[in-house]
């Protein structure tokens, strides 16, 4: 029989909070854990070794809490969750993170959410594709707001982007991938996802209907249609922010991949079809971890649109 290793009241401050100003200052969270465990030799041995490490436990929450920024507790918690199975030898755990002075005014006590989950059922929950590198690293250029998610495909980043507290319009043409997307974000409980299906490669003329400065952010990832550029830009905010990355032409010409050229950047090619924005990072090079072992070949953008001048009196 497994037994339980209880953490009672473990308070930390930390940044936690869907606006940017409830983020700016940290605010007493508090977790409670019941994590199952077979700590039977531990009896007979008095063996720290044959148990679980409680302090451990406390310190480890404790550091994820303290120095990483979440919009929701529910992604904050999935954190812990992800950590716990990592480096402990538990068999499931239920957790209880909860805000200990919430900025509600009716609420006189505390606010959280509790999750119960095995180690296989967390191992399910986490089998979905991570997010690009690329964009975990530059999501604090992306202001926060609705980001047009452009050949969402099965939504990876679209997921990841509404667990981050924004609003995203995901596009494809695969409707199948984005029904499979909608009841993703369902099981997650993330209301903010609206998907639409879209053969964007339709011959000219064609107007994606995107919008007139209606997106706070774009991000395209492994896609290339050079037509759409100017409608993406008409499409950002002033001040808005796309993030893109994509083949260059080395990864063709040293791993045959894509096969065929023209669904590859040539060389800073992206820096011309986005040339009325103000680039705010670019790398063009070797990148590690974006597709399988090894190198591959892209381009990493990020670039603003210019705010409004201000109108002379």
């Amino acid at each position: 029989m497994p037994e339980h290793i209880v953490i009672e009241r473990l308070e930390f401050r930390g940044r936690c909070g869907v606006t940017e100003e409830e983020r700016a200052k940290p605010q007493p969270l508090a977790v409670d854990l019941k994590l199952d465990c077979r700590t039977g030799q531990a009896g007979r041995s008095d063996n720290l070794a044959e148990t679980i490490d409680y302090a451990a436990v406390a310190r480890r929450i404790a550091d994820i809490g303290t120095t990483q920024d979440a919009c929701l507790l529910e992604a904050l918690a999935d954190r812990f969750l992800s950590m716990l199975f990592a480096e402990f030898p538990i068999d499931s755990a239920t957790l209880w993170l909860r805000k200990l002075h919430p900025p509600i005014r009716q609420v006189t006590t505390s606010v959280g959410v509790s999750l119960t989950r095995t180690r296989l059922q967390h191992q399910l929950q986490q089998s979905e594709p991570a997010p690009a590198p690329f964009l975990m690293q530059q999501l604090h250029r992306l202001p926060k707001g609705r980001v047009l998610d452009v050949a969402a495909g099965g939504g990876r980043h679209a997921l990841f982007l509404a667990a981050h507290g924004y609003q995203v319009d995901a596009l494809d043409r695969d409707g199948a991938a984005l029904t499979q997307l909608s009841q993703s974000a369902a099981g997650r409980r993330l209301s903010s996802i609206t998907t639409r299906t879209m053969d964007l490669e339709q011959p000219a003329p064609f107007d994606p209907d995107f919008g007139h400065e209606r997106y706070d952010g774009i991000v395209v990832f492994f896609y290339l249609h050079r037509p759409l550029f100017p409608f993406l830009i008409e499409a950002l905010k002033p001040g808005g922010v796309v993030v893109y990355e994509t083949f260059s032409i080395d990864n063709h010409l040293r791993h045959g991949h894509p096969r065929r050229q023209e669904f590859c950047l040539t060389r800073n090619e992206l820096l011309r079809l986005t040339s009325p924005l103000q680039v705010l990072h670019y790398d063009e090079g070797a990148h590690d971890g974006v597709h399988g072992s090894g190198s591959t070949y892209t381009a990493q953008l990020v670039a603003q649109k210019p705010a409004r001048s201000a109108t002379p009196a």
